[in-house]
């Protein structure tokens, strides 16, 4: 029985056959002792003890005591007591059955029990109506059945419990790993955690695990591919600065605008390279070492002051309109890195004339964090680009990221940089136009919270 299907039909089946059988065999005991106390005391002196009960109670309160008094007869009793007059008419309004009917006219005049005298003279027989004791009336009597009825329930819904646990136990180790991937742990695996379970569920977590194993696979040779291509093009490109240098000497001057140009592009790659060095070093991972304790208020004021200097010469402006304390545990350099690729993309796309505008604030939720705002005055980035705009080598518009020199990798160094940290970076489009960008980073961020993965300088 390994498949889920079954697993589930028999499971329920078994449930509602405990249910059945704990109700037959609990409602079978109760008339069992009934019978057994009958068969103890003859009918005949159960009924006359009733009758000699039923005088005492017409005597004391008449005509109302005596209703009562067979209304709760009738309750306690499977079987029904009638209490009939000289017409036949049940005291309760109950009809007669024909049988009961029958057998008065036959015994008109041999009455068996004494009659039950009211004050006013009147006379009632007490008969039992045994062709009365149906199905309907044992399940009608609650003190019968309520407690065949509990106990059923209780265990069905044991079975069922142990059911839906043991179905959704492996569903929420599911869930944990998605979530895991989705943070970039793709070494979270599912199928050890099952035992020996063989069925759908495990077969999913099984092709779940090697669909991670591969993708882990596949995100590790890219990464190592990006490293090692970047570091291998650091050496012919040292070399060929060096020959443009002696190209320039040996040129005596003639060409110059050439050499300017194949210069500008060398440059222009050895920055792309870094680039690349710098995503693929925080790809590995950074570790706690090193961590220190950080001032956010001082390291976005340098990064504006530093961002103004330069932003100047072309009309345009740098400033933090609000700050707020707050020491952080971290990695400065990754930090001020961060902040400092986002700025540099905001005064690439605002307006001269316009200040690019920086915020700190500190917020109490459930954990304390920070929130970095950087806004500008461009012209924003579609809606259809927001999801993507930090993943690598995005461009919202090819060229002008090429007059401007992007190559679509600081932003997405800036969120590796932040994630490491365990924050979030999101951008959004303001109303009055301009791209808003708010980094998050909670306080404190412990030496945990830094991947503990491969150790890289920065």
């Amino acid at each position: 029985m390994h498949r889920l299907f079954w697993k589930i039909f028999l499971s329920f089946w078994i449930a509602l056959i405990l249910f059945s059988a704990i109700t037959m065999f609990g409602a079978s005991r109760f008339v069992d002792q009934l019978r057994q106390r009958q068969e103890a005391t003859p009918l005949h002196e159960r009924m006359l003890a009733y009758v000699a009960n039923g005088q005492r109670i017409a005597d004391r309160a008449g005509l109302a005591g005596l209703k009562r008094w067979l209304s709760q007869l009738d309750r306690h009793e499977l079987v029904p007591m009638l209490l009939v007059n000289r017409h036949g008419a049940d005291l309760l309004g109950r009809p007669l059955p024909q049988a009961v009917a029958q057998r008065l006219a036959h015994r008109a005049g041999h009455i068996p029990l004494p009659p039950i005298l009211l004050p006013d003279h009147r006379a009632y027989l007490l008969i039992p109506n045994f062709q009365g004791v149906t199905l309907a009336r044992l399940l009608g009597r609650p003190r019968i059945i309520m407690l065949p009825i509990v106990l059923a329930a209780i265990v069905s819904g044991l079975v069922c419990l142990v059911l839906a646990r043991y179905l959704t136990a492996p569903i929420g180790r599911l869930r944990r790993a998605t979530e895991a991937y989705a943070s970039g742990q793709l070494n979270e695996r599912v199928a050890p955690t099952l035992g020996s379970r063989k069925d759908e569920i495990a077969d999913f977590a099984r092709a779940f695990d090697r669909m991670a194993q591969h993708l882990q696979e596949l995100m590790a040779s890219q990464r190592q591919l990006l490293s090692d291509v970047s570091h291998e093009l650091r050496s012919p490109l040292a070399r060929l600065l060096v020959a443009l240098g002696l190209a320039r000497q040996r040129a005596d001057g003639r060409a110059a605008p050439e050499f300017d140009r194949i210069e500008r592009e060398a440059e222009r790659l050895n920055d792309l390279i870094g680039q690349l060095l710098s995503l693929a070093r925080l790809e590995v991972g950074v570790t706690a070492e090193g961590s220190e304790p950080v001032d956010m208020a001082e390291l976005l004021a340098t990064v504006a002051a530093d961002a103004d200097f330069e932003a100047r010469s072309r009309n345009r402006n740098v400033t933090v309109v609000r700050t707020t304390a707050a020491v952080i545990q971290g990695h400065a350099a990754l930090l001020h890195s961060a902040i400092e690729n986002i700025v540099r993309n905001a005064l690439r796309y605002t307006p001269e004339g316009t200040t690019v505008t920086l915020s700190l604030d500190r917020y109490s939720n459930r954990h304390d964090f920070l929130e970095i705002g950087i806004r500008d005055h461009g012209p924003g980035v579609p809606e259809k680009f927001l999801p993507v705009l930090f993943d690598p080598f995005v461009r919202v518009d090819d060229a002008r990221y090429r007059w401007g020199g992007g190559y679509g990798l600081g932003l997405a160094i800036a969120k590796r940089a932040i994630s490491v940290h365990g924050g979030t970076v999101v951008a959004a489009n303001e109303p009055d136009g301009g791209l808003r960008v708010v980094i998050s980073l909670p306080i404190p961020v412990s030496t945990a919270a830094l991947q503990p993965h491969v150790a890289a300088a920065y």
